[in-house]
Parts: C-alpha cells; structure tokens; sequence
C-alpha cells in the first residue's frame, strides 16, 4: 500500500488532526505493515523512542519533530495545515474566507485537478469511517480539506469549476452532518444551506436535493414536520433535469416520513412505497451519487419498514427490520436505531 493510500483511511487521519501519536504510530504502523524500526527510520528516530511515543511515554513538543512525520510520513498537504490537540473544540461556523474564494469562480481559467481527485477519494473514505471514527474526530481534517479546496476555485473555470464546487458542497453536507450531531443546530443549518447553494451553483441537481432532503431531516428531527413536509417535496424538484433514482429516492421517503408525522398517512404509505420503487431501480453503487453509497436493497426495505413504523402499522414495520437489518452488522450506530425500532414495533404488534 503505497504512502497516498494509506493517508485514505479515516483513523490515520483523525489521529494526525488530534495529534494523537500513539494511535497514529499503532494505525500506520497497522496500515503500511512496518515495525517499530522501520517507522523510526522512516522520521529519522531510533527504536526506543518510536517505542515510547507508541506506549504513550513519551510526547512530541517540538514542531521539527512534527515536520520529520511530515515529511517522512509523507502527510498530505491537504492535512498539513491541521493544528488542534485532542481537547480542543471545533470551530463550527464557516469562515468568511471560505465564502469569498467560492464567490470568485473564474470564468476562464485551468486548475490541476490532481488534488481534487483525491480529496474526492478521501471524503469517500470519511463518510464510510465516519459511523466508526466519530465526526468530531474527524471534523478539522475535513475542514482543512475543504479549505484546500476552495483554493483552487478562483483558478478554475467551466466544468473544472463545477467539479470543485460539488466536491465543496459535498464536504459542506458532511460539515453539517457531524455538527446537526453534536447539537449545534446554527451551524449545522448554515453549512446545509451552503452545500445547497454550491450544489446549484455547480449545476448539480442531485446535490441540490440531498441539501434539501437533509435541511426536511433537521425540520422533521427538530419537531416541524409541516415545513420538513414541503422542504421534501421540493427536494424532487431541485433544478432543470431530472434527479437519479437514488437521489429522488431518499427525497420521497424524507417526504414520507414527513406525511406520517403530521397524520396524514394514506400518503406516506403511497409516497413509501414510491420510494422503495425508485431505489430498487437504483444502479449498483459505482454509479450513484457518492454520499449515497449506502442506498442497497437492504437499506431500502430498512427505509420502507421505518415508514411502516411511522404510520403505525406494526407488524408490516417488524417484519421488515427483522429482514433487512443482519445487513448493518458493520454498522453500529445505525443497527442500534434500527433493532430499537425492532423491538418496539415487536412490542407493540
């Protein structure tokens, strides 16, 4: 595994930001195959120490030992920016920097694209991560990405512009996720809003509706589910073109959600079973949209029973979740959601 592909895994990422160096040496060590020895000369550090930082008996305070990881480690420079110790709390809010790089978008104009590419690649491997790492842990590494990727917005133009503006509007979504988590709802809202406009901006119409689906999640999640109603069924109509399956998927099973909390439930179970009829019809995961990776036929019926368990039926909504949920084993954030649910639409069957 060469030294950019072992700089895609979320772990090794999440310790070089908290500066957490006995998990970074245990990860990359884990990752690249290597001991104790070989590590020490890949910094430019004998055995003994390399041992100690890894047990935890030793720190690194001085900034040219960093440098020698950096170096030696071959940190991405994407990542090189990252200064935060493993106390420190993340800055929430988007800067007014970031906003004026995005705003200047040339019109003519070439951008190597390189860097791009694999940002691209390591966001993949942060949404996949993310259920395992935690967000916060990873929060200022893709931060620092985003900012790497702002950057070479005013240098691009025509379809290279449109590409780093997704990649800008799919790390917003990604900001605004971990932060709706951690209870900051401000932020969360305003990076949402922003990966919607970047999203249309880039002419992106998938984007565009995830942006919205999610915006009607925290409606919904917030107790509004009338607005978290309307700001689904906008979700299906994002932009000029149609949407994916995948995409106009996740945007009506929000709808229908939606519909059952505020009672009206002959059309959530019409627009559930619409939902479940469009991601059936979704391609294989190489061809969808890359933040919904996780839209298989078994999340779909996973969907489907948690819509049956929003209208109150019951056994429809347990068979369902008893179907489809061996499928999470690997995911156990959302396979505690879902067996919870299980068990009390058993209950109540």
């Amino acid at each position: 595994m060469s030294s950019r592909e072992l700089w895609a895994d979320g772990r090794l990422r999440a310790a070089w930001a908290a500066r957490d160096w006995p998990t970074l040496i245990r990860r990359y060590r884990a990752l690249a195959g290597i001991s104790q020895s070989r590590f020490g000369e890949l910094v430019g550090m004998d055995q003994g120490y390399v041992s100690r930082l890894e047990r935890g008996r030793a720190r690194v305070t001085s900034e040219d030992v960093v440098a020698r990881f950096v170096e030696g480690l071959h940190v991405p420079n994407e990542l090189g920016g990252v200064r935060r110790s493993a106390h420190d709390e993340p800055q929430w809010a988007p800067s007014p920097e970031l906003r004026e790089r995005i705003a200047h978008a040339s019109s003519t104009g070439r951008t190597d694209l390189r860097t791009a590419d694999w940002i691209h690649q390591v966001l993949a491997a942060h949404r996949r991560a993310e259920d395992e790492v935690g967000g916060q842990e990873l929060w200022p590494v893709v931060r620092s990405q985003l900012d790497t990727v702002t950057q070479l917005i005013p240098q691009a133009s025509g379809e290279a512009a449109d590409r780093l503006m997704l990649l800008a509007a799919e790390h917003a979504h990604w900001l605004s996720w971990v932060a709706w988590q951690a209870r900051r709802v401000g932020p969360a809202l305003t990076w949402i809003d922003l990966a919607h406009g970047w999203a249309v901006d880039a002419g992106h119409v998938d984007m565009a509706s995830w942006a919205q689906r999610v915006r009607a999640y925290y409606s919904l999640s917030h107790g509004d589910p009338v607005r978290a109603l309307r700001t689904a069924e906008a979700a299906r109509y994002a932009g000029p073109g149609p949407l994916s399956p995948a995409a106009e998927a996740v945007a009506v099973h929000q709808a229908a959600m939606a519909a059952a909390a505020c009672a009206e439930r002959d059309k959530a179970r019409r627009l559930a079973d619409e939902a479940h009829e469009l991601a059936v019809r979704a391609p294989d995961e190489p061809d969808r949209p890359g933040w919904l990776y996780w839209l298989s036929p078994e999340r779909a019926r996973l969907q489907h029973a948690d819509a049956s368990y929003a209208c109150r039926q019951w056994a429809e909504a347990a068979a369902g979740f008893r179907e489809a949920l061996p499928a999470l084993a690997g995911y156990p954030r959302d396979y505690a959601y879902y067996r919870a649910r299980l068990e009390e639409a058993e209950r109540r069957a």
